[in-house]
């Protein structure tokens, strides 16, 4: 989904948006996003692009998949509307364009430490930090897939 699109669906809708690398779906993603779906009318997801994903220093081996296959595995998502890739290290421009009513971040994020919150306050959006499902992360599975 393009920029463009993302503002079209919105129409009016009190629109909810994350961002990651969403790179391998699990169980504790799926939840998470169901979650932030629940705040709102609307979901989308920014998806970084590959390299912004290199530049995150997720490991030499990241992006498993492409920008494209992630987006289309999160589209799949009953909880997800839509998902649009950005190319800078984080998505303080994709908000500005949006104007979410709700910017969701998991748990392993503090809100004061966002660089993004001062941005969605400013317009008089929120920023929610949701829980993870313990034990649940791709770079947790990409090390158990590597050989001992």
């Amino acid at each position: 989904m393009t920029l463009e699109e993302a503002l079209e669906l919105r129409n009016g809708k009190r629109l909810v948006l994350t961002n990651g690398v969403f790179d391998l779906l699990h169980a504790g993603h799926v939840q998470y996003l169901a979650e932030a779906r629940a705040l709102g009318d609307l979901l989308i997801v920014g998806v970084n692009s590959d390299d912004s994903v290199r530049r995150l220093n997720k490991g030499p081996e990241r992006p498993l998949n492409s920008a494209e296959d992630r987006v289309a595995v999160l589209e799949a998502l009953r909880a997800v509307d839509g998902a649009v890739v950005f190319a800078e290290d984080t998505p303080i421009e994709l908000i500005g364009r949006l104007k979410p009513e709700i910017h969701v971040k998991g748990g392993d994020y503090q809100k004061e430490q966002l660089p993004e919150t001062e941005v969605v306050e400013a317009y008089g959006g929120q920023v929610v930090i949701l829980p993870f499902l313990t034990g649940r992360s791709t770079t947790d599975l990409v090390r158990r897939m590597k050989p001992s």
